[in-house]
Parts: C-alpha cells; structure tokens; sequence
C-alpha cells in the first residue's frame, strides 16, 4: 500500500516559490557573465542581491549600475518582475504565455493569492494583470526616456528607463543609473512624478484597478459622463459611490497617508539645511511629496536618509511599517490593515459592538486576521533589530531603520546595507524574506477554504485588559 503523498499547502509553495527564484536568482548573479568587467562579486553579495530583487526590497550591497554586466542587470529586473507580481501570477503568466493549460490546482492558488470568492475568469484576470502591468511600466518608461536617452544616449538609456520603470512600479527602488539613487535628479519635476505615479499605481493593488475600470466603464454605457457637462465633482462623487468598499478605503487612505507625509516632512525639515532647507518652496514640496511617496515601500531617494532629523526619522518608520495596500506590489502590514485596527480601537473605546466605514459593517474576522498580521511583523521586526544589534556595530537608529526598512520590503537605507558585515547581511536576508512571505503567508492561511475541525467550547471566563 502506497503512503499518501503531502500536498504542499498555498502558503508552502509561495515561500518555497520565493525561495527557489531567490537560489536561482543567486546562481546566476554567481556566474562571471553577470558581473562588470574588473568586478569582484562574492557568494553573499550575489544572494543579498538576489534576495532583496525577487523581494522587491531594494538594499544593495554593491552598486547595481557599476558592479554588474548588462547580463546581470536583466537577470535582477526579471527577479525584480517575478516579486513584484508574485510566484503564482508569474508562473500562471508563463503557463499562459506557453500556451499550457492552468489546472485547477493552479487556478486555486490563484485564487487564494487574490483571496477571490470564484474561480471563474481567473486566467483572463491573470492575462489583465499582464496587459495593465506591461502598459503602466510601458508609460513610465516612456516618460523617463524623455530624460534618459539625451542624457545617457539611445541604448543605455532606453534600458535605464525601462529598469527604472520595472522598479518603481514594483516598488523595489533599484535603479542603474549610479550611486546615489535619483539625488541628481532632486528638481526634475518629470522625474519625480514619473517615479511617484509608478510607485502609487503598484501601490494600489490590481483589484483597485479592475474595479475603477469597472465603474469607468459602467459611466460610459449609461452615458453619464456626458450628463455632468465638466461638473468634475458631482461626477467624482458619483465615481467613489459606485467603487467597492476595498477601492475606496485603498484610495482615500493612500491619499491621506500621501497627503500627511508631506505636511510632516514640511514642518519638521523645513530649515533643515541638509534636507530641504535651501530649495525653494515648489522644490521644497516636490522633495517632500517623492519622500512621503518612497517610504511606503519604494526605496528610491532624492535626499540621503541619513540627513533627516531624527524626529522625521521616526515618522518614517510608522510610514515604512504601514506600506502599501493589499494585492499590490508594495510591503509592509498595508493600509487596510492599519485602518481596520484604529477603527476596531475607536469601536471598542465608544463601546460599539461593530465597526463600520463607508455604511459597511466589517466582519470581526478581518480584525483577527489583522491583528496576526501585525503580531507577525513587529515580532519579526524586534527579532531582526535584537540581532541585527548582536552582529553589528552601528548606531541603534540606523539599525533600527534598516530592519524596518528590510521587513516592509521598503529599501531606504542611512547609509548602512554597504557597512553591513557577513552576519549583519545575512540578518538583513533573512529579514528581507520574511518581511515578503510573511503578511502574505498569514494571509492566504486564514482564507483558506479547509474545514475547520471541530473544537470543544469550554465556559466563558474573566480576565482583565489594560
């Protein structure tokens, strides 16, 4: 009698899946055809840059332009790809690609990875994804080439903007272009609005998208666009009405959070003359707005992060932590996520028995799937700073802000990933992974469709809080 083969669970195959194209990645960052001529690339540099590619982090202990070939540096943007839009889209686009059936196994990992309540139409979903993601990156490389080609000439900049363009929309924040990140670019307003619209549109998550197209598209067939006659607000309002409430929480949160992080940065960096202290105020605004922008989760930088006030730091941190919103290519605990624990707090404070948004009651059972998403990260956060603190001589902020920066997948450094030691990399790695797999991991676990087993109810007892 033959023992019954262990099926891997959603959850297994994702992190294997990550770290099988981590490997790979690895290996062939190994070989001498991916490094740059008199470049030297040792086994740990090649994993840390495999890891935080197909993590879509963005720490680098080498250089990206310098230290690898034209070779080397496709291989970290097809990694950069496979991350940003995750192992099972990925494998199912190549399935489809190659013309191979997507079995049922495959369209129920789809599923979970986009927690949808059908498998119907999931390749044509799958092939969307493709299309709008080859489209967004293709206007943002487009956009970029205005800049790079006269700068860099035809070739290389063509390839820099259509990096830059991958990157940015999978918030990975690696670019080709030199040392210091878009710092030369800190005034060029194209530039920077290019990299925020990509970095945001990732941000947002593919379900936001399909289903603003979707509301779009119903306007048109009911030929209200045309009623409004330039009205824009009763037509925006008529707009967010008919969005899901996923969308419009995603929306007005990104906003917010948009909106607040560049008012801070103001004020706090305002007479800072090693930030924004010397630009004017349009250049004051725009350098503030790209950093508010890049915290959640993007890794590029116009200003160096170590010149912030340690006060602007701080925010940072919450900024970094929170990350983009679900189903998209950015990090972090995601917004939704957040904005459900406060209104569960406020609930609890008024002493309300539900919590509501938008007219819409939510399930109690997202608040618990949040609150094991936050218990995981800020435990794996205080384990990686610990050590991190063990191996490494560096000062407690600069630590601090590169695990944060690492778990949220965010790539913004004060000048510490190059320092890093043999120990304090593979920390980093570590971090850098779990960071990646593990709101996701949590996530796919508690929408699983298994049954649940039945448990003994045993009396209620009191206990005390606060």
């Amino acid at each position: 009698m033959k023992a019954k083969r262990a099926e891997l669970t959603t959850t297994q195959m994702i992190a294997l899946g990550f770290l099988i194209s981590i490997f790979i990645g690895a290996f062939l960052l190994m070989l001498p055809i991916s490094h740059a001529k008199g470049q030297e690339i040792s086994v740990m540099d090649a994993l840390f840059t495999a890891t935080t590619s197909v993590c879509v982090t963005g720490l680098v202990t080498v250089t990206t332009a310098s230290a690898w070939s034209l070779f080397g540096k496709f291989v970290i943007l097809i990694l950069i790809q496979i991350g940003g839009l995750g192992i099972v889209t990925f494998t199912t686009l190549v399935l489809v690609l190659l013309g191979r059936r997507v079995t049922l196994k495959e369209r129920l990992l789809l599923q979970d990875a986009y927690n949808l309540d059908t498998l119907s139409g999931l390749v044509r979903l799958t092939k969307r994804i493709l299309k709008g993601t080859l489209l967004v990156e293709g206007i943002g490389a487009i956009l970029y080439a205005i800049v790079f080609i006269p700068q860099y000439g035809l070739f290389y900049g063509s390839i820099s903007s259509i990096f830059n363009a991958v990157s940015a929309f999978c918030n990975a924040g690696m670019d080709i272009l030199g040392e210091n990140s878009l710092i030369p670019y800190q005034k060029n307003w194209l530039i920077n609005l290019t990299t925020i619209y990509l970095i945001v549109a990732g941000g947002l998550g593919f379900p936001v998208w399909w289903d603003m197209i979707r509301v779009i598209k119903q306007e048109k067939k009911e030929e209200k666009i045309e009623i409004y006659h330039g009205t824009y607000r009763h037509f925006l309002r008529d707009f967010f009405e008919k969005l899901e409430l996923h969308s419009k929480l995603v929306i007005v949160l990104t906003l917010v959070l948009i909106l607040m992080g560049t008012t801070i940065t103001l004020l706090l960096e305002w007479n800072n003359p090693k930030t924004i202290g010397e630009l004017s105020f349009s250049g004051k605004v725009l350098s503030c707005l790209f950093q508010s922008v890049t915290t959640r989760t993007a890794g590029f930088l116009t200003i160096p992060q170590e010149n912030f006030r340690d006060a602007s730091t701080m925010i940072f941190l919450i900024f970094m932590f929170i990350g983009g919103s679900p189903c998209g290519t950015a990090g972090g605990i995601k917004t939704v996520t957040i904005y459900m624990m406060i209104l569960a707090a406020v609930s609890t404070i008024k002493g309300r028995n539900h919590i509501e948004v938008f007219e819409r009651r939510i399930d109690h059972s997202y608040i618990k799937k949040g609150m094991a998403v936050i218990l995981f990260s800020v435990s794996g956060l205080f384990l990686s700073i610990i050590c991190l603190c063990l191996v490494q001589q560096a000062d407690f902020l600069d630590i601090l802000y590169e695990c944060t920066s690492a778990i949220a997948t965010v790539g913004l450094s004060r000048n510490l990933t190059g320092n890093l030691n043999l120990w304090g990399q593979l920390v980093i790695i570590v971090t850098m992974y779990m960071g990646r797999i593990g709101p996701i991991s949590l996530a796919l676990f508690f929408n699983s469709k298994r049954k649940k087993e039945h448990q003994v109810q045993y009396p209620q007892g009191k206990i005390r809080i606060g």
